[in-house]
């Protein structure tokens, strides 16, 4: 590992160490998997896993997330964050985040004050300055410490670091944003419509295709694979369940989009300057 990530890693350490104490918001990804190894590494009995319990995130990576932490003897508390309740959530603005993360936050932090803990950890890294990120908003105005972001650590140093340092199973683990991201702005979100995503997009990872994005239009479902994937989805064994399961969901019209996966796709519709909005 060269020199200067050496130094971020160590800075990342002495970051967390001089919380004296941590809960961490722990996704099961790879930026809060570092995060909250290293913090236990640092803290010990003093640090703490939260895990949102929530219907913007598949059920299948909360499981992932709790059965590394048990099997890990890690503290851990499971927080149902509850997004559904809000109501700038469910009418999702283009600020949808910010209110989903404080409502999250907020929670984390009773948890940590709970704990008699001092501080409250994400899994931002560097990379997230470039991207419109309202969630990050939130983190700052409640004193959330961002440590891979403080340490200057970017995505892909997190993976190396994971891997070179701590073998961690998330090192290579790809993105996975929560499952409000698949709706166009201004579609107002539900349980049910999470629902209806979170079952396709389990279909298609059961079927080889992890990582796809089903995205949400209504009686149209518009999918998203990368592109040298693309021909997976027209294999019958993909293709036949995937139609049975949209109609059973309610689905008028299954589209594959020709472009591909690619970060931020309805985002093009807020019509901001490049590098201002970004989800995954």
């Amino acid at each position: 590992m060269k020199e200067i990530l050496k130094e971020k890693h160590r800075l990342l350490q002495e970051l967390l160490r001089e919380t004296g104490g941590c809960a961490v918001a722990f996704s099961g990804g790879v930026d809060s998997t570092l995060v909250l190894e290293a913090a236990r590494r640092q803290l010990g009995e003093r640090c703490v896993a939260v895990i949102a319990a929530s219907p913007a995130y598949p059920r299948r990576e909360r499981e992932r997330a709790l059965g590394w932490v048990r099997e890990n003897s890690i503290r851990h508390v499971v927080l149902d964050s509850a997004e559904t309740d809000i109501s700038e959530f469910r009418r999702n603005g283009p600020d949808r985040c910010y209110f989903c993360k404080r409502g999250l936050f907020a929670g984390v932090w009773e948890v940590a004050r709970s704990h008699g803990l001092p501080c409250v950890a994400d899994g931002a890294n560097r990379d997230d300055l470039a991207d419109y990120r309202p969630g990050m908003r939130a983190a700052r105005e409640l004193g959330v410490l961002s440590p891979l972001l403080e340490a200057g650590i970017t995505k892909e140093e997190a993976r190396i670091i994971s891997r070179e340092v701590y073998r961690l199973p998330a090192w290579d683990r790809p993105a996975m944003a929560c499952l409000a991201s698949r709706f166009p702005y201004g579609t107002e979100i539900t349980r049910e419509k999470l629902g209806q995503v979170e079952r396709i997009e389990e279909l298609l990872a059961e079927r080889g295709l992890a990582g796809c994005r089903a995205r949400h239009h209504g009686d149209i479902l518009r999918l998203e694979l990368p592109p040298g994937r693309l021909a997976g989805a027209l294999e019958d064994a993909v293709r036949l369940p995937l139609l049975e399961l949209a109609r059973e969901l309610g689905f008028l019209y299954v589209t594959l989009d020709l472009e591909g996966y690619r970060a931020g796709s309805l985002n093009r519709a807020l019509e901001q300057p490049p590098g201002e909005e970004r989800e995954t």
